[in-house]
């Protein structure tokens, strides 16, 4: 997205190198993403507005589709990708072929709205996966968890009027997007937490509202919008949580997918810029996914 932007290559470079350093990387599969089909991405956008994306791709240098969010001549590939990523995830989980997935891709995706590009996302990757788990594999109920610092406003979007949906979120509030608040109801149960909430608050939420919501629900599947800037060290925000919050809300969210789910999970990265915090906190989140 151009020099000096927060949402960057080494993202994922250094959380690989922090997995094969801890030793992690050896207990997984990993597994190239293919593009996302334009059937596959039409479930959660609408037609127009992804041929205007491919449209919108530069010859050379870049392009702005909002103050924050930027194309070059790679981002339109790269973004099918990672929304490819999550679709392939869910097919290998629903096959027993893996217990459960994490999907290490950029460009993010939980800003993306069924028509709108924003805050760094261009097409909604995690719901692209939760779509396909509903209309290729037949399930009846999915779960979307959000724990990053920023409203999922997109994924809200594409599913506020689908019944087989549950969104459980935490963001800081007020803050970007300025969503999350309005419309709450028993499917999208968005708790938003003041500036400087801690561990303490973040986990209250789970307790109180999120877990009690999911076990209502009883989704077959969850999808995790794993976002790790909400981390005491990533200036992007300014809410405290550290690794072992990410650890145990993970933990709590398997307990629910093996309650329901048969343990189906597959989780995608979205924010988190302080690189060495991303990276400790996606392997300890990656740790307890796999019963490491």
């Amino acid at each position: 997205m151009g020099a000096h932007h927060p949402e960057c290559p080494a993202r994922l470079t250094v959380i690989e190198d922090h997995l094969l350093a801890t030793g992690i990387l050896g207990h997984l599969v990993d597994v190239d993403a293919p593009a996302a089909t334009r059937e596959q991405l039409l479930r959660v956008h609408d037609p127009d507005y992804v041929d205007a994306i491919e449209a919108s791709v530069p010859k050379r240098g870049l392009i702005h589709l909002d103050p924050d969010t930027a194309m070059n001549p790679h981002s339109h590939h790269a973004a099918l990708r990672a929304a490819g990523a999550v679709i392939k995830a869910t097919d290998m989980v629903m096959s027993g072929e893996v217990e459960n997935a994490f999907c290490n891709v950029r460009p993010p995706g939980h800003h993306a709205e069924r028509a709108r590009a924003m805050g760094f996302c261009f097409f909604n990757n995690v719901a692209a996966g939760a779509a396909h788990a509903l209309e290729k594999h037949g399930l009846e109920r999915v779960a979307v968890v959000d724990f990053d610092v920023h409203h999922g406003n997109g994924t809200e979007d594409i599913f506020r009027d689908e019944p087989r949906v549950m969104m459980v979120s935490t963001f800081q509030h007020p803050f970007y997007p300025y969503s999350g608040v309005e419309g709450r109801s028993e499917r999208m149960v968005n708790i938003p937490l003041a500036a400087y909430s801690g561990g303490g608050q973040f986990r209250e939420a789970v307790e109180k509202h999120w877990l009690p919501a999911l076990g209502r629900f009883k989704p077959e599947m969850i999808f995790v919008s794993a976002g790790f800037d909400a981390h005491r060290d990533d200036d992007m925000a300014s809410l405290s949580l550290v690794e072992s919050d990410y650890a145990w809300v993970t933990g709590r969210i398997k307990e629910i997918a093996e309650q329901h789910g048969k343990g189906r999970m597959v989780s995608t990265l979205e924010g988190g810029y302080e690189l060495t915090a991303l990276a400790r906190s996606v392997a300890e989140h990656i740790r307890v996914l796999s019963g490491l």
